[in-house]
């Protein structure tokens, strides 16, 4: 049987805001919590790299405060009042170190937050620190060489996945109530998938960036336990700031309102057919496998696909890859003083950038071209159906210090991450969702994929998954 805090720790993030609001549970006694399993349990799992316990605790105070305040009603406190949640640390926070991971950056302080931690700050959040990611994000697989890597608590000689890989093994330990990740080709959906957590990547212009420029491929996303987590993290996050580049169509009423909704006789395409000359692993074959008979007994229409749509596409030999596209962002930033020298920057770093500096303007350009002529063949065939399922990544994950041994094999992560490169380019909504565990303990998942600023019917099919195939109960190893 669980410990009495071990099943707090992974209480929903909502319960445990009923529970605050209801005074039955004291947010300093619940920071407390979390900080006290970060210190027994993150020496192992690596999982954050900077822990905000001072002004955690002043904030829970706080919050406290306001709850025992005479006169205040339950209604009258935000959704999450003094709930503990995590930060990727790729995402500013005022007065709490923010590093991108990078040794050079090992004292940076932002002084303002960034505008999706002013949402979560709004809506009550408290967060409890800053988690781990590859150096500037730059992988699947969270092992950043001035902070350590960080494990999955499922089985710690294997990767959580990257880039959002500490804020998944941060939840998934019960590290935390809830996690905020961002998901840039796959950094929300692939942890949530080796984590055995819901994941969602929102439509392009639902969660702002700012004050950073729009990014045409970035987004912050939640990482949760369960589908209404993440539906009321979404709530919170999906509110467009003033001069955002991308605007997705508002949503009528609320996300978590989704959840339990009743989906309707969808149309669901599927596939687990990779790229040429790469191969989808067993496991991640029999995830997409077994779902597809579930949703078919649930009543829904399957369609089996040879390959999904614009397979190819992103790259092919009229483009160059988002790989490169992203050395050369890099390379500008360098250039621009937006982040350290290159020769202070790891070894995959550096061979992206050289990627992206070898890259003509035009080819940029002929890139972002030939994608938006893709995306708009893609998006149209999904008049064919409502929903795509895939698997959310085509092998299992690395073992921890595989790459840092034979960096020759980093170039081959792109195999690995062809089904969720493209929705991040397309902007279409797209979920990981558990589904079974492989002979190694480690969790895996399924990829949904939506129509255009269609996140609800993602939300209310993951829900009746969650459901039909529940995951809540499962624990990891470590934890």
């Amino acid at each position: 049987m669980a410990a009495p805090d071990t099943e707090l720790a992974f209480t929903s993030a909502l319960e445990l805001a009923a529970m605050i609001r209801s005074r039955a549970l004291s947010p300093v006694e619940l920071v407390e919590l979390y900080l006290g399993r970060i210190e027994r349990l993150d020496p192992v799992l690596g999982s954050f790299i900077t822990v905000a316990a001072d002004q955690a605790r002043a904030a829970a105070r706080q919050a406290e405060a306001e709850v025992t305040r005479a006169g205040v009603a339950a209604e009258d406190l935000p959704p999450f009042h003094g709930v503990p949640v995590s930060v990727k640390d790729l995402i500013d926070t005022a007065g709490i170190r923010t590093t991108y991971a990078t040794a050079a950056w090992s004292q940076r302080v932002p002084t303002a937050d960034a505008w999706v931690i002013h949402l979560l700050k709004r809506a009550g959040f408290i967060i409890l620190g800053k988690t781990s990611t590859p150096e500037f994000a730059g992988g699947i697989f969270t092992e950043p060489a001035a902070y350590g890597p960080c494990r999955n608590p499922w089985n710690t000689d294997f990767t959580p996945g990257g880039s959002s890989g500490g804020a998944g093994a941060s939840q998934a330990a019960g590290l935390c109530a809830a996690a905020l990740g961002s998901d840039d080709g796959g950094s929300v959906r692939i942890p949530s998938g080796w984590c055995g957590l819901f994941g969602i990547k929102p439509a392009r212009g639902r969660v702002s960036a700012a004050p950073e420029p729009s990014a045409p491929y970035y987004t912050p996303g939640p990482l949760a336990h369960s589908v209404a987590d993440a539906a009321a993290i979404l709530d919170v996050i999906g509110q467009p700031a003033s001069g955002d580049g991308f605007w997705a169509p508002p949503h009528t009423g609320s996300f978590l309102d989704e959840t339990g909704r009743d989906p309707g006789r969808l149309r669901i395409a599927y596939t687990t057919n990779a790229a040429d000359g790469v191969t989808t692993t067993a496991p991640n074959r029999a995830a997409v496998e077994q779902t597809a008979r579930t949703l078919e007994g649930l009543g829904h229409d399957l369609y089996e696909l040879e390959d999904w749509p614009g397979r190819g596409t992103f790259p092919d030999n009229r483009t160059v890859g988002l790989h490169v596209i992203y050395g050369a962002m890099l390379a500008m930033k360098i250039d621009q003083g937006l982040a350290p020298p290159v020769e202070s920057m790891e070894f995959g770093q550096q061979i992206l950038v050289a990627l992206g500096r070898e890259v003509k303007g035009t080819d940029l350009l002929w890139a972002q071209y030939v994608q938006a002529e893709a995306s708009r063949q893609i998006v149209a065939a999904f008049d064919d159906f409502d929903v795509l399922l895939t698997p959310v990544v085509a092998a299992g994950p690395s073992r921890v210090g595989e790459f840092v041994e034979h960096p020759e094999r980093l170039l081959g992560m792109l195999d690995v991450v062809q089904f969720t490169g493209q929705w991040s380019i397309t902007g279409q909504p797209a979920a990981s969702v558990p589904a079974l565990l492989d002979d190694d303990g480690v969790p895996v998942g399924i990829q949904l994929v939506g129509r255009p600023a269609d996140e609800a019917t993602l939300i209310r099919l993951s829900s009746q998954l969650e459901q039909a195939q529940p995951w809540t109960h499962r624990r990891p190893a470590v934890s």
